[in-house]
């Protein structure tokens, strides 16, 4: 069928008088139970599932009927339809062979919090639209920043005296974190220099790392920051590739000597490629010489930090301006969940707050709260706070960082088992669950454009099997084969797996590069 059915009553069968009632409570129970045995079927199979699907880019139209259907179908029909066409296309991050891209980490406390938020459907945009759910997001945030130890003048504080100057919200990625602090930093730079309007704006710089996340140079330039402005400050492998406090001083101090304005620095604590460290007390340091905004991006480490072990990571935090970390990542809420704390949400909500007429009412005049749209890009929002309370809740603290800690073991014992194998080597000392390694030039025999060949083949070959998905990074210019542990479902033996699948596979090239020579 390539295009609508004009016709309903021809192909439609059942009930023509009978009303449709969308959230009948039968149907919600039934389709609801349903869809609990496909999720609870799916994790007990996902183990045996090619990790990478091997379908082609058009597949799914090709199974599924291109045009929207006319009439209704019974949702077993539906169910059947995503068993056999969506989950062979799927990717499966839940997969514990799964080692490509910092993970995305669920739990059942997480999916049970999710399938409630998303039943009750809030749209908390202000707080009398939905004070629980502001206010769950509100304890939620506090709750995590306690576990991350983070200052008092980061927390939302409400009392009989208004409300403190800090607070945080939960927004859906880093990118809008990078975003909205961005825009606060600019306008602060902007006020800085009695700038009317936006006519100071290419004048203002901001910093980051070579190393950074590509997204905050996307966000930059969402925030109307001049490309031209934007400093990507080298790293070196000697310092782990993590941002220098000298050579961003040197930048700096060469900017506000050629008239422009240090507006905002970036850094990183658990940088993608290599998970470098930027060190955060010390760029702290020479941001303040500028009156610079600081952000800690955090994205993935920031929940090792609730750890005392990894806590020093964040060292100096007091002296930033935000810092964002998601719990969808390595924390047990599943998507999308990104929390973002600032020193002072009067900066971020002078900048992105609204007062249209059918929002005002008594609570949000008196200052009492936050109405937690004026923190965001738009104004409509999820009920997102309730997930990250109920596994903070369901689990405690004991057990969260019971997880942390068991990936970094799996992720510290591959690292010798790589060191082991005088084949490979460790590119940069591993920090929390991420391990970078390759097949290493040996001597004269390869040279350093071969070992990318042979490690980009090793990687697809890898892949190909569907037994372990690895992704790749390029750092200080070698092509590097990252492995990520974290999945939910990961145990020790499924990293010993996949680390006898790359031994095996890396024997069966180096057995046919032998033989080509000596044919």
């Amino acid at each position: 069928m390539s295009s609508l059915d004009t016709n309903p009553a021809t192909f439609c069968t059942g009930d023509a008088d009978s009303s449709f009632q969308p959230l009948n409570a039968d149907d919600v129970r039934s389709y609801l139970h349903t869809s609990v045995d496909f999720i609870c079927d799916y994790y007990k199979s996902v183990e045996s599932l090619p990790v990478l699907p091997s379908v082609e880019p058009g597949y799914l139209r090709r199974l599924l009927q291109p045009a929207p259907p006319t009439c209704s179908a019974p949702f077993n029909v539906t169910m059947k339809e995503l068993r056999e066409a969506v989950v062979p296309g799927m990717t499966h991050w839940a997969s514990p062979n799964f080692f490509a891209f910092f993970p995305s980490t669920n739990s059942a406390a997480g999916i049970a919090g999710e399938l409630i938020a998303s039943a009750i459907n809030s749209v908390g945009f202000t707080w009398q639209a939905s004070p629980a759910a502001t206010e769950m997001e509100v304890l939620a945030l506090d709750w995590l920043a306690q576990l991350l130890r983070l200052p008092p003048s980061f927390m939302n504080r409400t009392g009989a005296a208004g409300r403190g100057t800090g607070g945080g919200v939960i927004l859906g990625t880093t990118s809008e974190a990078m975003l909205v602090t961005l825009v606060a930093a600019r306008d602060a730079a902007l006020r800085r220099i009695g700038s009317d309007g936006m006519a100071g704006i290419t004048r203002l710089t901001v910093y980051a790392a070579d190393q950074t996340h590509s997204t905050f140079f996307k966000a930059c330039r969402l925030a109307g920051f001049d490309p031209a402005n934007v400093r990507s400050i080298p790293t070196r492998e000697e310092k782990d590739f993590a941002l220098e406090p000298e050579r961003l001083l040197e930048a700096m101090e060469a900017d506000a000597a050629a008239g422009l304005v240090p507006a905002y620095v970036c850094c990183t604590v658990g940088t993608t490629s290599s998970n470098a460290v930027d060190p955060v007390g010390a760029v702290a340091d020479v941001a303040a010489g500028f009156k610079a905004w600081v952000h800690i991006d955090a994205a993935y480490a920031g929940s090792a930090c609730i750890c005392p072990e990894f806590r020093h990571h964040i060292d100096g935090v007091e002296r930033v301006d935000s810092i964002s970390m998601s719990p969808h990542k390595w924390l047990m809420t599943c998507l999308d969940c990104t929390c973002l704390w600032v020193r002072d949400s009067l900066r971020l909500t002078g900048s992105l707050e609204t007062t249209p007429e059918y929002l005002k009412n008594d609570v949000s005049d008196s200052g009492i709260v936050t109405d937690l749209k004026d923190m965001q890009v738009g104004t409509g929002r999820r009920f997102r706070g309730l997930k990250l309370w109920m596994v903070m809740r369901t689990y405690g603290a004991a057990k969260l960082q019971e997880h942390i800690r068991s990936d970094v073991a799996m992720a510290k014992m591959l690292e010798g088992l790589v060191r082991a194998d005088d084949r490979f080597e460790v590119v940069v000392p591993r920090n929390f669950a991420l391990v970078c390694f390759r097949i290493k030039p040996h001597g004269g025999a390869m040279a350093e454009d071969e070992a990318e060949e042979a490690n980009r083949e090793l990687m697809e070959r890898l892949n190909k099997t569907g037994k372990a998905y690895l992704a790749h990074t390029v750092i200080g210019r070698k092509f590097v084969l990252r492995f990520a542990v974290g999945s939910s479902t990961q145990e020790e033996r499924h990293v010993r797996s996949a680390w006898e699948l790359i031994q095996k596979t890396t024997t069966e090239m180096m057995m046919e590069a032998t033989e080509k020579l000596i044919m």
